[in-house]
């Protein structure tokens, strides 16, 4: 199986290439700034043509969610105009497309975990330029799959647990969110079920209830206050020392931009369609936060 990954840096397209890296079946290429830069029209459709890939996955976005309010111009360029190319060229290629999204695409305002058949209201730039980044992708290639997935962390780049590990160590007061609930959701894990879901349809071929919208996320729904109090609990227990944590309302907190009160994402689809579960946050978050403390 042939799979050009379109993103290098990024924390799913790093766990990407770590979870192919030992399997026998994968020839993994991920393309990125600045030679397959999505900012640069025809760049990206000259990389997969080259590669010729069974599938394409598009992990790259840009994600700086305030300064995307005062970047409206560049997060539309990547997060729709790039994607939208992403896709068509991978369809030049009859090749399917996996593409990432967001639960910035809605207003956080539902009650209940939110699932593929509800409708995105997003309150910011950058919401706004994934949600239309997702129409671009299933606009330009019929053969679409966009996992939609929230608080994504990993053992490695820019994420809340290295943050909240880093100031524990360092012995600083933490204050945190505690009006906002969502799934935290390992990178390692996704790049986990995207191979699995990659080898499906390399394997067995496109199926047509295949395509659009699909969550996927952690089983495990909590605030940013107890997410962080989870990680100062089994941090500590390493030796990573310890820090006042004090629980705080968004308005406190006053980000540039308007964060969903609710991202919990529902993941009956992707378990009934595509038989794929993730790990309870414990098993993944001892699994990233002993990563951590090796480095």
């Amino acid at each position: 199986m042939r799979l050009l990954v379109v993103g290098r840096e990024g924390q799913v397209a790093r766990s990407l290439r770590e979870a192919a890296a030992g399997e026998n079946d994968i020839v993994l290429q991920s393309v990125g700034r600045p030679d397959a830069d999505l900012l640069r029209p025809g760049a990206l459709a000259a990389a997969i043509a080259q590669f010729r890939p069974d599938i394409v996955v598009n992990t790259a976005a840009y994600t700086a969610v305030d300064k995307a309010e005062d970047e409206t111009d560049l997060a539309f360029a990547i997060n729709r105009d790039g994607a939208g190319e992403v896709a068509a060229a991978a369809a030049s290629q009859h090749a399917p497309v996996i593409h990432f999204s967001t639960d910035y695409v809605f207003d956080g305002r539902k009650p209940t975990p939110y699932d593929e058949q509800d409708s995105p209201n997003p309150q910011g730039v950058y919401g706004r330029s994934k949600l239309e980044g997702e129409l671009a992708v299933m606009s330009a290639n019929t053969r679409n799959i966009v996992l939609r997935t929230s608080w994504v962390y990993a053992p490695f780049g820019s994420n809340f647990v290295r943050t909240i590990r880093r100031k524990l160590v360092e012995g600083q007061c933490l204050r945190i969110v505690n009006d906002q609930t969502g799934c935290p959701t390992y990178a390692p894990d996704i790049a986990g079920a995207t191979i699995a879901l990659a080898r499906r349809l390399s394997q067995a071929g496109w199926r047509s209830d295949y395509a659009g919208v699909t969550n996927i996320a952690g089983p495990d729904a909590l605030t940013w206050y107890d997410f962080a109090r989870l990680i100062a609990k089994r941090s500590t227990s390493g030796g990573a020392g310890s820090s006042e944590i004090v629980p705080v309302s968004s308005a406190e907190y006053s980000a540039r931009a308007i964060r969903p009160a609710n991202s919990r994402l529902s993941t009956t689809r992707l378990q009934s369609v595509f038989d794929i579960r993730l790990p309870a946050l414990a098993a993944s978050l001892d699994d990233c936060l002993d990563r951590i403390s090796q480095e």
